[in-house]
């Protein structure tokens, strides 16, 4: 991993160039781990990865990004098996690494709750296994449905394969409610792998990296008999969706389950304070390399599961749970080559092939070194050894170099000043630690990069259309730009001429891209590739606009400095000042759109319905809330409002349709008179939410809810552990 400058250093444009190359790099290496089950870093670099981007939102929270890695969720689930949508998402963990670190956890809970600083919090501690998590659905005591985790919203129907596992039950023992989704983990035992991977060995095949790799293979087996061959074990740990309650406490379900028939780790354990989670998290560590399954961490959390429905989520991360992940792992190997790659925007990446080394179980063979400042803070050569360090079980990253094991040649490493795809200049702007192909339309990488993206999963997801196919159509003209390709049908007979096609792929390929003609707002403007804009920032997009007509219109109107169209775009949350110039810029260049004018001749883009437009009277609204709340914090109004539906702003303009008044709402609601905006009080806003009374002995005090301010508190910086909660 790339040495960075302190956090403290930056400017806001080195700390905005920054975060969009974290958003982009970490969203690389989740589809690599979640949707390849081919992870090609340890979890050192993937933790320091998003540690960095957390201090950075902490520092510059108006640079928080919609595409933020803290607000996404994984990846799309890869082709082959049907797709399952889950009834509740699978959201990921935020991780910790110290007691001081989940002191602030802690504090971020009671903060949130409005509960006093030594208030007492019971957890439930269970150890994180590193294995495939999985959704089970079952209807009056049946399984149905079983599902991988996916992207968190869509997974992969593994349903046959699960069936096939001794661990699941196919019906619920006792009684059960008509509909519940169960969650767990599908691992291999430390004997079992390495049992499969003598096998393996004995059959010329190649061995699997690691327990986890092992388990997600033979998981995702088209057929489920290879399923049935592998031992593979389940333990349940977690509910989804459920028609009715089945317990009040999480200690309490983990019983449910019990009596259900699954099995659930017996080391999980209750516990009442920081103190003895301190205790527990120390035992944990101290048992790992004795357990037969492997384990990177513990993961806690709040009991009360009425606390937990209050506490919701904060992007993609529940706030009544934690990973606590153990130290970091080591090793030293050799540095074989820098390789540089060359990205649809243009940025030039260095890349480190390393000398495959097994740290804690996987093998490590290359670790991304960002940018030349990275290569140039520490020194690092063609030829020298270094070390490398895994923090949890997935990525990696170069701690330093060995100098003492230094080659007597090793010379400095040269950053390229050309591209390496195109030969145009490579320069990097100033305040920018980028260095970026000048080439533009005329270099093949960003061009082919761009139509990568464009076919992509979460893009336009056409079947057929990968790297090797539109590398070969962009070499011998068929395609230029992303209309072209709903223009191939006219040369359906050209591609079944080509060698290694045939008229039955031919129209296979086609067919895919027909059917790709109907594609939702926010995937369309994901495939655009839009600086800076990730999926979920096109989520956030396509949802604050509605249709394809309004967002290319007010994207227009935007680019008048002053407007209200720039003013609104730039009072979405989530959407900062980087993000909004880069829109704006996007809609600048003229042959941008036309490009997209030419697309939208081609296809139909659906509109995006409003969340709960049928039961809720706030979907769709635009509210903005100031001042103190007394029954709960404002960070928890503003969750609650969105999951109605609702659009939820930082300033009151002309658009806002509600305003929630707290004590001491200053000038917001100044603004919100002079407009004529609707105020409400906090006991109105409660009844549009359909919120019951609240329960005074939970009820926030004043001096919780930072009185007087319309600033939240800096979010706690927190990295992130890649499984279900």
């Amino acid at each position: 991993m790339k040495a960075r400058p302190p956090v403290e250093t930056l400017s806001r444009t080195e700390a905005a160039a920054e975060l969009a190359d974290l958003a982009a790099e970490i969203a690389r290496l989740d589809a690599a781990y979640y949707r390849d089950d081919a992870p090609e870093v340890t979890d050192a670099e993937y933790d320091a990865l998003r540690a960095r981007n957390a201090a950075l939102e902490a520092r510059f929270p108006d640079l928080i990004r919609a595409d933020s890695p803290a607000r996404r969720l994984g990846a799309a689930p890869a082709a082959g098996f049907a797709k399952r949508r889950h009834l509740q998402p699978m959201l990921s963990l935020g991780n910790v690494f110290s007691d001081a670190e989940f002191a602030e956890f802690c504090a971020r809970v009671r903060r949130f709750l409005g509960l006093a600083e030594d208030a007492a919090l019971i957890f439930v501690g269970e150890p994180k296994i590193d294995g495939l998590s999985i959704s089970l659905t079952y209807e009056h005591g049946r399984l149905v449905h079983g599902a991988t985790r996916g992207d968190g919203i869509v997974g992969e129907d593994v349903t046959a394969n699960l069936q096939t596992l001794a661990s699941i039950p196919p019906r619920l023992a006792g009684a059960a409610p008509a509909l519940i989704e169960i969650r767990g983990e599908v691992f291999m035992t430390k004997a079992d792998f390495l049992a499969l991977n003598a096998e393996q060995a004995r059959e010329g095949r190649k061995p699997f990296a690691n327990p986890r790799n092992a388990a997600a293979g033979s998981l995702r087996q088209l057929d489920a008999r290879i399923t049935a061959g592998r031992k593979l074990s389940f333990f349940a740990y977690a509910m989804g969706e459920a028609s009715e309650s089945v317990a009040e406490t999480h200690s309490g379900y983990l019983d449910r389950l019990r009596a259900f028939g699954f099995a659930v780790n017996p080391l999980s354990r209750v516990l009442a304070g920081e103190a003895q989670v301190c205790a527990f998290q120390a035992e944990m560590a101290a048992l790992r390399a004795g357990l037969d399954y492997d384990i990177d961490g513990v993961v806690y959390k709040i009991d009360d599961l009425a606390w937990q429905r209050r506490l919701g989520f904060a992007g993609r991360d529940p706030r009544w749970a934690i990973a606590w992940k153990f130290p970091a792992e080591r090793a030293e190997t050799r540095l074989e080559e820098i390789r540089i790659q060359v990205g649809r925007t243009g940025a030039l990446t260095p890349v480190a092939q390393l000398q495959p080394v097994n740290v804690g179980g996987v093998l490590v063979t290359r670790a991304s070194l960002h940018n030349e400042d990275e290569i140039a803070r520490k020194d690092i050569r063609i030829g020298d050894t270094v070390v490398i360090e895994r923090a949890g079980d997935v990525i990696p990253q170069i701690i330093a170099v060995v100098l003492a094991k230094r080659p007597p040649a090793a010379a400095p490493f040269e950053f390229p000043t050309h591209c390496p795809a195109c030969g145009s200049l490579a320069v990097r702007v100033a305040d920018e630690v980028v260095r970026r192909c000048t080439g533009g339309l005329v270099c093949p990488a960003q061009a082919v990069e761009r139509l990568v993206h464009f076919c992509a999963r979460g893009a336009f997801d056409i079947e057929g259309m990968g790297e090797k196919t539109v590398a070969e159509f962009y070499a011998d003209g068929l395609i230029r730009g992303p209309a072209d390709i709903f223009r191939l049908a006219a040369h359906e007979a050209e591609i079944a001429a080509r060698e290694g096609w045939g008229e039955v792929s031919a129209r296979k390929l086609i067919a895919a891209i027909a059917a790709r003609r109907r594609i939702p707002l926010e995937r369309f403007i994901f495939a655009l590739g839009i600086r800076r804009v990730g999926e979920t920032t096109a989520k956030l997009l396509a949802r604050h606009y509605g249709s394809f007509a309004h967002w290319r219109a007010e994207m227009q109107a935007a680019q008048m400095v002053g407007s209200e169209a720039r003013s609104a775009l730039g009072n979405i949350l989530g959407i900062g000042p980087a993000i909004a110039e880069e829109l704006v810029d996007f809609f600048a260049e003229a042959r941008n759109r036309a490009v997209l004018d030419d697309l939208a001749s081609l296809l139909e883009i659906e509109d995006v319905d409003a969340p709960g437009a049928a039961s809720s009277p706030i979907a769709g609204k635009v509210m903005v809330f100031t001042g103190t709340l007394t029954t709960m914090s404002r960070a928890e109004a503003k969750a609650r409002a969105e999951a109605l539906g609702a659009r939820v702003t930082d300033s009151v303009s002309r658009r806002t349709d509600y305003v929630v008044l707290g004590a001491e709402a200053g000038s917001k609601a100044r603004r919100a008179a002079e407009l004529g905006v609707a105020p409400l009080s906090e006991e109105e806003w409660r009844r549009l939410a359909g919120l019951e009374a609240v329960d005074a002995r939970n009820a926030p005090r004043d001096a919780l809810d930072n009185a007087g301010s319309d600033h939240e508190p800096a979010p706690i910086a927190r990295t992130h552990d890649r499984k279900n909660a």
